[in-house]
């Protein structure tokens, strides 16, 4: 039987070395330990430069304090072959999976529903409503399956968080050399300052929607800045009262947009002849390449990785990693399935009412609860305010996730020990100054929103291989991932599905570029951009294999001639 992705459930423990013959480059064979330390201690997690004999747990707990995280007592529930101090369970078969338990599944739930907020954020509601009213019911196939490239992507997360015991920005900071970890670094943030602007403009549009406009744009982001507080407070109270919040704000997407859904009554037999036959024109594939490009959220790769550890998991016990990651994917894969039906509502009911209109190619998030409400009629309760109400849920939760976010992504990266108010407040800061000013200045009309949203889905998309790349080299090394690492079958999809969502933001940056450059110098500037982008992105992709090693070694035999 396979374990998640793939992983064996009885595999061979990986070769280790001792502190003696710490290994200096990933790529140096370690050595093997001998057979009086293999004895005392057997480790499923190789030693490197991410776990070298960690025995205090101020250095092991990293994105949460011992406090902070779930315990999942198993040795209570009489199914595990061993305890938390490796003692034997008796009555079960030692190296035997543990039955399925709903309590367990229960105390595992909630980071996937954290993470599953990423899509459906307001600027994935503004694509599937674009999607809608421009392609009708044609482009949901493809949402279907972009969720699920995003559930793949989103697994590997949670699995290098679980096996490595370290989130992603942390593995970063420790694998990479320091020009490359602060070029990753600034691109996180700037994915996710644009990530944020799009999710506070987004709430924005809410309360002045909510507010029948008496409060401006800029007053709605000042209100959602207070977020941050809010995020704070509730972390006082635990991790799971956090997690409910959450829950909360998803069930009021989920109710709202299923009330427009049935209120507006879209047409079944198209909605499953979307769902199951493929349809791509040159008409569309502008909003296909936008449905494609929303499923993946830089920030929230590195955030993934982080939220599974507010669960107790000791990366040590293969059995205890194996079955995190087993409950871990199912609470995610549920989450993804409620996020994808939340986002095929918005879709649907926008195809229902403007597929084909006049109104189809000017509906963007500020305009469209008003198209709705002069289609639909008004009704006891205007489904303008429902809009309203789930557009409101989806930007909160959002900005409050990219607070989150932006927590793990500063301390992994820079290994700065701040706190958690302190580094709330800088994070929240980076994004809410340039919202305001946008804020300010886009307050006009619907059209400038929409430039503004066109540049910050080219600047997200600019930022997808510095959270992909890393993500799949180092959830395939088994100096990091020890028996958990992925074998060669995920190695070829998971390339395969990340280099066609680099193919597909590809295309929709050389769609956009072509459109706004004009002159010489400007464009001499953009091509030397993007020559030292794609250089980047071919070093991360090739550091770890053969190929630098080849490449140097024949350099100095060159000039040693």
């Amino acid at each position: 039987m396979l374990s998640p992705l793939g992983a064996s459930d009885t595999p061979t423990p990986p070769q280790t070395s001792p502190p003696s013959s710490f290994p200096l480059h990933p790529m140096q064979p370690a050595t093997v330990p001998s057979d009086e330390d293999q004895s005392e201690h057997i480790s499923l997690l190789p030693v490197s430069k991410s776990n070298f004999f960690v025995d205090s747990d101020e250095e092991e707990e990293r994105a949460y304090e011992p406090g902070e995280k779930v315990v999942i007592d198993l040795a209570r529930d009489g199914n595990h072959s061993d305890d938390e101090d490796g003692e034997e369970n008796p009555g079960v078969i030692p190296g035997s999976d543990p039955p399925f338990s709903w309590k367990k599944l229960w105390l595992f739930m909630g980071p996937g529903f954290l993470m599953s907020i990423a899509f459906l954020d307001p600027g994935n509601l503004e694509g599937d409503l674009q999607a809608g009213a421009i392609a009708g019911y044609s482009l949901l196939w493809l949402l279907m399956w972009a969720t699920a490239m995003g559930l793949l992507i989103q697994l590997l997360s949670a699995r290098l968080g679980v096996a490595s015991g370290r989130h992603l920005a942390e593995l970063c900071r420790e694998e990479y050399p320091n020009w490359a970890r602060l070029v990753l670094w600034s691109m996180a943030e700037i994915a996710m300052i644009g990530a944020d602007i799009q999710e506070v403009i987004g709430s924005a549009i809410a309360i002045k929607i909510l507010s029948r406009g008496f409060l401006p744009l800029w007053a709605g982001v000042v209100i959602t800045a207070m977020d941050c507080f809010i995020f704070l407070f509730l972390e006082n109270y635990g991790v799971r009262k956090l997690e409910a919040v959450f829950a909360l704000l998803i069930a009021t997407m989920a109710i709202s947009f299923a009330w427009m859904f049935h209120e507006t009554q879209p047409s079944q037999k198209e909605l499953l002849i979307g769902l199951l036959v493929p349809k791509l024109s040159s008409r569309t594939i502008r909003q296909a390449v936008g449905v494609v490009g929303c499923v993946i959220m830089p920030h929230n790769v590195f955030l993934h990785s982080a939220l599974v550890q507010s669960r107790k998991v000791n990366p040590k016990k293969q059995s205890r990693v194996r079955e995190a990651l087993k409950y871990y994917s199912i609470e995610s894969t549920l989450a993804l399935v409620i996020s994808f039906a939340i986002n095929l509502f918005v879709t649907t009911v926008f195809a229902k009412g403007f597929f084909g209109t006049d109104e189809a190619k000017s509906i963007g998030l500020e305009n469209a609860g008003q198209y709705l409400n002069d289609k639909f009629g008004g009704g006891t309760l205007p489904i303008l305010y429902i809009w309203g109400i789930g557009l409101l849920a989806a930007g909160q939760s959002s900005t409050i996730t990219g607070t989150y976010a932006g927590q793990f992504i500063m301390g992994g990266f820079l290994d700065i020990k701040l706190k958690k108010w302190l580094r709330a407040l800088i994070t929240r800061s980076a994004a809410i100054i340039p919202t305001i000013i946008v804020a300010i200045f886009f307050d006009a009309t619907n059209s400038e929103l929409d430039v503004l949203n066109e540049w910050l889905n080219v600047l997200q998309s600019v930022q997808i291989p510095f959270a992909l790349v890393p993500l799949l080299t180092l959830v395939s090394k088994e100096e990091i991932m020890g028996v958990f690492r992925i074998g060669s079958r995920m190695k070829v999809v998971t390339w395969t599905v990340a280099a066609l969502l680099i193919i597909i933001n590809a295309y929709l940056l050389l769609d956009f570029f072509s459109k706004e450059i004009n002159g010489l110098l400007f464009g001499s500037l953009i091509s030397l951009a993007i020559l030292l982008y794609v250089t980047f992105i071919v070093y991360l992709i090739v550091r770890d294999t053969y190929m630098p090693n080849w490449f140097i070694s024949t350099i100095r035999k060159r000039f040693s001639r």
